[in-house]
């Protein structure tokens, strides 16, 4: 762990009181594994609580997708504005077999009705995101390769995160096959959006667009202040809970601050720990402007 440190001050600002309040909101929770990865992206400087601990991605993985289909289409392989198929019906990692999402199970329903007919990459991509739809996410995957994904994030220097699959995947997941992710890993992913080099600088912006339109807000931007800024993506399946993103301060400075948890049935509680402790980071890092 790396103290947070202004660069132009001498003075070393530790952080054993910022880990103690952290610490103790977890406490609350005691039957949640947590993991916490921050960088203040203004001094470089980092802090962390197990942030190697592997976690059960949810939809935070849809982050990942999102960067390799803005990849794809830089390429040249299609255009963001290019209308595809909505589909309902996708084959299992495990053997093979077609399976199709229930709407009851999703957090967007409209897509559903959009079935058979064709949307832009965009519209879709903006569902997977702001509202999390599972079927946009599949139709995505389908469209840009979970192996791609991997790919890319390998590239980036993301080491243990796992893009293996679409979701709802019954069958692989009662295998064990599972899509994976590391606060750490998260933070390298978001780094790289807000330094605009996740793909290029245009289309880092013009992801972080669609982030700042995120409909699931509790958790990072929950208890900060109106006027600061979050681009964020929140995963969470039973008894887990996640949230990853950037924060953006009204004087310019900027930092990533990554959450996830496992154990806590109560979702509401799970979200009300993750809320209070973005507020505690929130709290350190806005004390360390120089006045």
């Amino acid at each position: 762990m790396t103290a947070f440190v202004h660069p132009h001050s001498p003075q070393i600002i530790d952080t054993a009181g910022l880990r103690k309040q952290i610490n103790t909101e977890f406490a609350k929770q005691p039957k949640g594994i947590f993991a916490v990865a921050v960088k203040d992206l203004s001094t470089g400087q980092e802090f962390f609580i197990n942030e190697h601990e592997t976690y059960h991605a949810a939809s935070t993985m849809k982050t990942p997708v999102m960067i390799e289909t803005y990849k794809q289409a830089s390429a040249g392989k299609f255009k963001i504005t290019d209308a595809v198929l909505v589909k309902n019906e996708f084959k299992s990692i495990l053997d093979g077999s077609t399976y199709s999402l229930d709407s009851v199970m999703d957090s967007e329903h409209d897509l559903y009705k959009r079935v058979g007919t064709k949307l832009t990459i965009y519209d879709i991509l903006f569902r997977m995101i702001t509202m999390s739809s599972n079927l946009a996410t599949n139709n995505i995957i389908d469209l840009v390769g979970a192996k791609n994904v991997n790919k890319t994030m390998r590239s980036y220097g993301v080491k243990k995160m796992e893009v293996l699959r679409g979701v709802e995947d019954e069958k692989a997941y009662k295998a064990g096959m599972n899509n994976t992710t590391t606060a750490y890993d998260l933070m390298l992913v978001f780094e790289r959006l807000a330094n605009g080099t996740a793909v290029n600088p245009k289309a880092s912006k013009a992801m972080l667009d669609i982030l700042f339109h995120q409909h699931f807000s509790n958790k990072i931007a929950g208890k900060l202040p109106k006027d600061v800024k979050v681009a964020n993506k929140t995963g969470s399946i039973v008894a887990l809970m996640h949230d990853s993103g950037i924060v953006f301060l009204p004087d310019g400075r900027k930092y990533v601050i990554v959450m996830l948890s496992r154990g806590i049935e109560n979702e509401d509680a799970a979200s009300e720990t993750l809320a209070n402790v973005s507020k505690i980071v929130y709290d350190h890092i806005v004390a360390q402007k120089i006045k």
